[in-house]
């Protein structure tokens, strides 16, 4: 399989996380967002939403959208599992999941910072604020819903990672960058911390890609 992805990519980041917890070894290929790579006719054959990641398996079907590739390597490569046995505990985590990568994420990406700045005239400082908002926004919320849940373990559900804490760790690197102040936010700093000292996730932050760039 092949993994086309951006190493500032926090859809890239939660599917790399994927595979190292499950021991799968991909072919990695880049596509460098800033610079527009993402909108050649080549890629967009593939991916015709024009984002990453996208996954080419080896019988050459496509698959994009972060959330659906997770869903698939689960399917297919069901141990270690990343979500839980239980229906309501399996609804639970994707709906943590969505936090990030439905509430948050879409709406404080590359592409919306970039538009704000060219069709809005906002500048930087603009443009960071809105998407300190949308984070803290969601990481509000998220932090209310695994405070004081029981079924909160060292992780967002219990003491595995889950597809929650896959779209959490990116987000909270997208934090830093927009300088959220984490504080606010103790549950998921306490979380974030324990994911990344695990080798699965340490391996596949932004700044270990080879694509990284200062």
């Amino acid at each position: 399989m092949k993994l086309i992805g951006y190493f500032r990519s926090s859809a890239a980041f939660r599917v790399r996380i994927a595979l190292n917890l499950k021991g799968i070894t991909v072919e990695h290929a880049f596509r460098h967002l800033r610079k527009g790579e993402q909108s050649t006719p080549d890629y967009v054959a593939l991916n015709p939403q024009k984002l990453v990641p996208t996954m080419v398996l080896d019988s050459g079907e496509v698959l994009t959208q972060s959330l659906a590739i997770l869903e698939y390597l689960e399917e297919t490569h069901p141990e270690p599992s990343i979500l839980p046995k239980d229906p309501v505990g399996r609804a639970r985590v994707r709906a943590l999941a969505l936090i990030s990568a439905a509430d948050i994420h879409p709406i404080q990406n590359l592409r919306v910072m970039a538009y704000l700045r060219e069709k809005f005239d906002q500048s930087e400082e603009a443009a960071f604020a809105w998407s300190r908002h949308w984070i803290e926004t969601g990481f509000d919320a998220y932090e209310a819903s695994v405070a004081k849940d029981r079924r909160t373990g060292a992780f967002s559900h219990g003491d595995q990672p889950t597809i929650a804490d896959l779209c959490l760790v990116p987000q909270v690197f997208n934090a830093g960058r927009f300088k959220v102040d984490m504080t606010r936010y103790p549950t998921l700093k306490r979380i974030f911390d324990t994911c990344m000292k695990h080798p699965a996730f340490d391996a596949a932050q932004p700044s270990k890609q080879p694509d990284a760039e200062k």
